[in-house]
């Protein structure tokens, strides 16, 4: 049964103008580069917005009503309409448009994505639950969805079940997804691993393999309707291409170990023979029941964010759930039929989507995405009833006109009383600025970018500060539309403020400068003066084309002063003993910017510490919580006789996945002390 449709109140917030991302300069305003209005977001716990297409006998858009012509009803109580908008989109964009601009940052992505003439689509390919061959079939239709019915101004972008959403890139570049629609692979059904995640769990039974998949799936797809309700409050859409969700396995399927197919199962091969056991028709019903459950988190999700939802089954009409080669019963391969598809209309039609299934004629279906996302009314209201109780509220939107046919979604889930005490509290006391600054580090990864850099500073001679300036390129995943080129130098120039020069070069990779063996980072180190420094650098790939680039303006420390100081800690990588050995050999080895790093790698912490009249200052090194509470403390090999470097070894793999600070602590004899700070991640 088809759980009722849902639109939920929200939080929302009025933005008075574009913020540059941490770490980002938004470029100069100039005439031909105007700024563009974000969108108003209405305030309060109770504000329900709900988008409503209206369309004639034939089909086609309603578009010259006004606000008078509309009557909203909650729970059959009228309800006053606060806010209205006619959200109208064409083919082709109009003489008086702004131009389509390339997305290249993260503040073009926020200006363009706020625009009513941008259409937000967002592709997730399920690889999980599409089989190869049915992977191969939805290539033709989506490709031909992006060539054909998309207009120059439309924002895509793809992703799949573990990509996370801080990693999301939208593009104008038809090109791109083009190459990415045709880099899918499904994988239902096949469980070798291609990660370390998925190999944590390769040997589970199929049974829990299954439901760790479709726990990734719906997780990453309530993530990402989320997340997209922060780019704007209009309509946005979701493409899911998926055969369907169940926790239910066949016991021809339900092998022991998943990477090992068939092994230890008394039912493999057994073609056609349903379960004997009388436990199986109970524990289908609650697994069905759970899988709603979890199905009403992700719809719930996408109505907060006025995100339609559109389920796209690649198998075009579906006779078996199975293929013959399995074995699997009529009477089971039917019953998971009807069950997955179920599962694509939920997600459809609780969202205001539409679900393309059942149908040979893609096309059409894809089409119908593009049509009601170019002209709907946007309605927004405070609900009279101001409900707190956690239930479902109907919502009936009305036309004054005859002869229409209206489409909206049917209710929300209000909040419960503890949702608004927890909304409606006081923000809790926030971590320390510097805590809250390395932590930032791992929340900004340079998406869409070719090159990562890093900026360290120490004590330079005669009062001036050494500045070194590191920078290493950045592998592209295959299919990702934000692949821009691997550079392999970079040009770079360090002014002052005042117009001082302090460096101009190309700073290039080193085959003996002692770069990690994982990457390949290059490093160039000048002096500067205290104060505002300003680095510009341009990437250039093997052919000499500028692949990237990126300005930056860095405030320079005075270390001339009394008090102790630190410099700015050096992380450098490696896999093995011996290439830690050789990377403690080379004080000139290059450090990396890169904060996430595996279990199997090795790191090395370098740091210099200055106290007052030149005595050495007390240094101590900890490794803390993300939360930073204490954790251990580091071993500190003190430099050498004719050296400043103080160096701390971090193997990683003594400490469980997760996030971290290293704090890095030097102390006076008058009780006067500093700390840095450098936030990692440890991945599996």
């Amino acid at each position: 049964m088809r759980a009722a449709a849902v639109l939920a109140a929200v939080l929302s917030f009025s933005v008075s103008g574009a913020e540059a991302p941490r770490g980002q300069t938004p470029p100069s305003q100039t005439p031909q580069d105007p700024p563009q209005p974000q969108p108003l977001f209405r305030t309060g716990i109770n504000f329900v917005r709900v988008d409503v297409i209206v369309t004639d006998g034939k089909g086609n858009p309603v578009v010259d009503l006004d606000e008078d012509d509309f009557e909203v009803y909650e729970d059959g109580t009228p309800q006053t309409v606060e806010s209205f908008k006619l959200i109208q989109v064409g083919p082709t964009p109009g003489p008086e448009a702004e131009p389509a601009r390339p997305i290249r940052t993260l503040y073009d992505q926020e200006r363009e994505a706020a625009r009513d003439d941008v259409r937000l689509f967002v592709i997730m390919f399920d690889d999980y639950h599409v089989r190869r061959g049915s992977a191969m079939a939805v290539k033709a239709p989506l490709i031909r969805f992006v060539q054909q019915q998309l207009s120059p101004l439309d924002m895509v972008a793809i992703m799949y079940p573990l990509t996370p959403t801080e990693q999301l890139q939208f593009t104008r570049d038809h090109e791109s997804i083009v190459s990415a629609i045709e880099a899918f692979e499904g994988r239902k059904h096949i469980y070798d691993p291609r990660n370390s995640f998925e190999e944590r769990y390769a040997y589970y039974p199929v049974v829990t393999v299954e439901r760790i998949r479709n726990d990734v799936s719906l997780s990453a797809l309530r993530g990402l309707v989320t997340w997209l309700g922060t780019l704007r409050e209009g309509r946005k859409s979701v493409i899911l291409v998926s055969e369907g969700y169940t926790n239910n396995v066949p016991s021809q399927l339900a092998d022991p170990v998943a990477a090992i197919p068939g092994m230890g199962n008394p039912m493999s091969g057994r073609t056609g023979v349903e379960s004997g056991d009388p436990r199986a028709d109970s524990a289908r019903f609650f697994n069905s029941a759970d899988m709603m459950s979890e199905l009403r988190r992700v719809f719930d999700a996408a109505n907060r964010t006025n995100t339609a939802i559109y389920s796209l089954d690649p198998r075009g009409l579906a006779v078996f759930a199975f293929d013959i080669n399995e074995g699997v019963g009529l009477q089971t391969d039917s019953a998971t039929l009807t069950e997955t598809l179920d599962t694509l209309h939920v997600l459809a039609d609780e969202t205001d989507g539409r679900a393309i299934v059942n149908s040979n004629d893609l096309d059409a279906g894809l089409k119908q995405i593009v049509r009601d996302s170019s002209a709907y009314y946007l309605l927004g209201y405070n609900s009279s009833a101001e409900p707190t109780d956690g239930k479902f509220h109907g919502i009936k939107v009305r036309v004054k006109r005859p002869g229409v046919q209206v489409r909206a979604r049917k209710g929300y889930w209000a909040y419960t009383e503890e949702d608004v005490a927890r909304a409606t509290a006081s923000p809790k006391e926030g971590p320390a600025p510097d805590v809250e600054a390395a932590l930032a580090t791992l929340a900004v990864p340079p998406r869409g970018r070719a090159a990562r850099t890093w900026i360290g500073t120490a004590r330079g001679e005669d009062g001036r500060t050494r500045v070194t300036f590191v920078w290493e390129p950045l592998a592209s995943r295959p299919g990702d539309p934000s692949a821009v080129g691997v550079p392999v130098s970079a040009d770079l120039i360090a002014s002052g403020a005042g117009g001082q020069l302090y460096y101009r070069g190309t700073v290039a990779p080193s085959e003996t400068a002692g770069a990690s063996r994982v990457g390949q980072p290059a490093a160039v180190t000048f002096d500067a003066e205290p104060g505002e420094l300003q680095i510009r650098a341009s990437f250039a790939g093997a052919t000499g084309g500028l692949v990237d680039s990126e300005r930056r303006s860095v405030r320079v420390p005075d270390f001339t002063g009394t008090e102790v100081m630190l410099s700015t800690p050096q992380v450098l990588r490696t896999l093995t003993p011996r290439d830690m050995r050789e990377l403690k050999a080379n004080p000139d080895a290059p450090p990396t910017g890169a904060r996430e790093f595996s279990r199997r790698e090795r790191l090395l912490l370098r740091f210099e510490a200055y106290g007052p009249g030149g005595v050495p200052p007390t240094v101590a090194v900890r490794l803390l919580s993300r939360q930073a509470q204490p954790m251990t403390d580091l071993l500190v090999e003190p430099p050498a006789r004719s050296g400043r470097l103080y160096e701390v070894e971090v193997p990683l793999s003594s400490f469980p996945p997760g996030e971290y600070l290293i704090e890095v602590s030097a102390s006076g004899a008058e009780g006067e002390s500093v700390r840095e700070l450098v936030a990692i991640r440890i991945t599996s």
